[in-house]
């Protein structure tokens, strides 16, 4: 475990595994739960052959700020001081949910501190998508004033139908406390309503893998298809799998990321 100071923020984060190649930094969506959440059950996937680097980002529980809003730059610096901080650039760097934009921030803003991209069920920009401004804006109120509908509603928009049915009303139910909709998550909504990064795409360098989720009912794939075809050069998978593609498809995920990233040692 590490901090590292970034304006108001002590950015926690952690570096794990070992190899000499390119470290993969992975950064989480929106949820206070931040990293553990997110890359908890994943990370040991990508450890046995690279050093794998999480961070929370501010809003997250264990990175402490002022508390003030959250803006797509703010966040993409944090990042820039963690791969600073951790001596572990050039990274492979990839972004889910909100930490897709805030990737590819870095990546236009810091093309020397990225080598590789992958952006995953990820956006460019909110109002130019009325389904999406209206689930987050629904978010915010049922996180003021119905937490508990705040839970099942990022939970049905989280799955697929068929992933939900198939894992039973138990395990529906042990999903929903994963993002309560704390100060910080709040916080992550906020900034997912104000997202807008179409002038920095076309900034990015690096070789870049954007993939969609076919069932998606948090982001619409058509925002990871718009978001390849801004990123000159980029390449395309898709998932038949609903938003937390990571944890509903978590094999086709892994063999996806690493069939673009090629060998750490490489």
């Amino acid at each position: 475990m590490a901090t590292v100071t970034v304006g108001t923020a002590r950015v926690h984060y952690d570096v794990e595994g070992s190899g000499s190649g390119p470290a993969l930094l992975l950064v989480h969506g929106t949820g206070s739960g931040g990293s553990v959440i997110n890359w908890g059950r994943t990370t040991p996937r990508f450890t046995p052959d690279r050093r794998v680097v999480t961070l929370d980002l501010s809003g997250a529980d264990r990175t402490v700020d002022d508390g003030g809003p959250l803006t797509v730059e703010t966040l993409a610096a944090q990042v820039v001081a963690v791969i600073e901080d951790a001596g572990t650039g050039p990274v492979d760097l990839l972004g889910f949910s909100m930490g897709a934009p805030v990737s590819a921030a870095v990546a236009a803003l810091r093309p020397d501190l990225v080598n590789r991209l992958v952006l995953v069920a990820g956006w460019a920009y909110t109002d130019g998508d009325e389904y999406m401004r209206n689930l987050f804006t629904l978010w915010q109120r049922l996180g003021a004033y119905d937490p508990a509908g705040f839970g099942r509603s990022v939970t049905m928009t989280g799955f697929s139908r068929g992933f939900l049915n198939s894992i039973g009303r138990e395990g529906v139910e042990a999903l929903i406390p994963n993002m309560p909709p704390t100060p910080g998550t709040l916080r992550h909504v906020a900034l997912d309503l104000g997202v807008d990064i179409r002038g920095l795409l076309p900034l990015i360098t690096a070789e870049t893998l954007v993939v969609g989720a076919t069932q998606d009912a948090t982001v619409p794939v058509e925002n990871s298809r718009d978001l390849h075809a801004a990123i000159a050069g980029s390449t395309y998978a898709e998932i038949d799998a609903g938003h937390v593609v990571l944890f509903e498809k978590e094999d086709e995920f892994v063999r996806t990321v690493t069939g673009f990233l090629g060998s750490a040692a490489a």
